[in-house]
């Protein structure tokens, strides 16, 4: 059950015509910023994401498995014969190297397949990066059991092993010592091969890296480039908890001195120039570790967990609009990073695993002036699962206030106003259980 009430919304632009857009798959919102710029949208969207909504405000829809070239490929030299698309756009992570793809297919501008495909695959930037001189933590594939031992002596313990092709968390683990080495292979023996089964569902996890631990605060930079020059439109600060994967919630502006904010914003720059990104929306996640920032992943996107909707409210700007409106020459480049007017916060509710037998309090949150969206994802009779991953939470609340202070202790507030009573079950310690990097 959800309630939403209206954000702080960027100026609209003076609709246009004559343009078409190919977007590779992607949400109702991004469609609704295509169609408020007057732009006609073709719709390559996979049959398991397709809703109402999207059939009806696409002007064309084509439903096909967007991440199989072989059938997308003349399907959409089929489409741009008939429609005539300006060039090929997707916000979406499961779309971003195909809209690369289509995009050097045509010869349109914009992220390159390479790049794309370095920015979603963990163990390619990391691999890009240390050819360059520009990584400062160990690192290595795993490749069987023995090599989890081998890593552990070299970067010492804890260290973490992840998917390579995943998102928001999901098949995280943390070895916080030899006794766990065995607890972590069976891990990665269960996921190896199996489709994630949540959140970025096209994906089927077949690799895994292990990397150093990184200590410190964590934040996201948000970004957008173009044509090579970065912007960093916002830093976000991450609420987290050292014993599990989910995010808590983000702030924004983060509430870094000035040298800090220089020490991440100057890093990301660095990392978005090797990466070889020019174009577009990024969100990058680091840590300001004891010896300076260090990039733990990032994406060509817009990032997740509201993050836009928490942008829009501090600083007017509308990240997912941008995203479309670049690409088609239809919004002018930002100058400089923006300035603050307000504080914006997400916080996720979270509960002990259990059966959920009541729910309360959302409309009631939602109904107030400073409350940007408000949702609860589970109702009675649903099973909270055991926390691992950023899947596991069960709703949120954004909000905005006068500063960051202000909007965090107002979004603590209001998520605890949130009722979600759960009768409690008793449930096996899960895999991954430990501090995120």
């Amino acid at each position: 059950m959800s309630a939403r009430t209206a954000a702080a919304a960027t100026p609209p632009a003076t609709p246009v015509t004559e343009r078409t857009l190919l977007l590779v798959g992607g949400t109702d919102q991004h469609i609704e910023r295509a169609k408020a710029l007057g732009v006609r949208v073709v719709l390559l969207q996979h049959p398991d994401k397709i809703n109402a909504f999207q059939t009806g405000l696409a002007d064309v829809l084509l439903m096909v498995d967007y991440t199989a070239w072989d059938t997308v490929r003349p399907l959409a030299e089929a489409a741009r014969e008939v429609w005539g698309f300006d060039t090929i756009v997707s916000l979406t992570e499961g779309g971003l190297d195909m809209a690369a793809r289509l995009n050097e297919h045509f010869g349109f501008p914009g992220t390159r397949p390479e790049v794309s495909r370095r920015m979603r695959n963990k163990y390619l930037m990391r691999q890009h990066l240390h050819e360059r001189g520009k990584l400062s933590i160990h690192w290595g594939r795993v490749t069987d059991r023995a090599s989890l031992e081998a890593f552990a002596l070299k970067a010492g313990f804890p260290f973490i092993v992840k998917p390579t092709d995943a998102t928001a968390g999901f098949g995280l683990i943390r070895v916080g010592g030899a006794a766990d080495l065995e607890a972590a292979w069976e891990r990665i023996e269960e996921l190896r091969g199996r489709r994630t089964d949540r959140g970025s569902t096209l994906f089927t996890v077949r690799e895994f890296l292990m990397e150093s631990y990184l200590d410190g605060p964590e934040f996201s930079v948000e970004g957008f480039s173009f044509g090579g020059r970065h912007v960093v439109v916002a830093v976000t600060e991450k609420l987290v908890d050292d014993t599990h994967f989910a995010e808590l919630g983000h702030a924004l502006p983060a509430r870094l001195v000035p040298q800090a904010y220089e020490q991440v914003t100057t890093a990301v720059a660095d990392f978005l120039d090797t990466m070889g990104v020019t174009d577009g929306p990024s969100h990058t996640e680091l840590r300001l570790t004891s010896r300076g920032p260090v990039v733990i992943e990032s994406h060509n996107r817009v990032g997740g967990g509201h993050i836009n909707e928490l942008v829009e409210a501090a600083y007017g700007i509308d990240l997912l609009r941008y995203g479309v409106a670049w690409p088609l020459g239809l919004v002018e480049e930002l100058p400089e990073p923006p300035i603050a007017r307000a504080g914006a916060c997400t916080r996720f509710v979270l509960r002990d695993p259990g059966t959920v037998t009541a729910v309360s309090g959302v409309e009631e949150v939602a109904t107030r002036p400073d409350v940007l969206a408000v949702e609860v994802s589970v109702r009675p009779g649903d099973e909270v699962r055991p926390l691992r991953d950023n899947w596991d939470r069960l709703g949120f609340a954004a909000v905005t206030a006068a500063d960051t202070d202000a909007a965090i202790a107002l979004c603590e507030r209001l998520t605890e106003e949130i009722r979600i009573d759960v009768a409690p079950a008793h449930v096996p310690a899960a895999h991954g259980m430990g501090v995120a990097a």
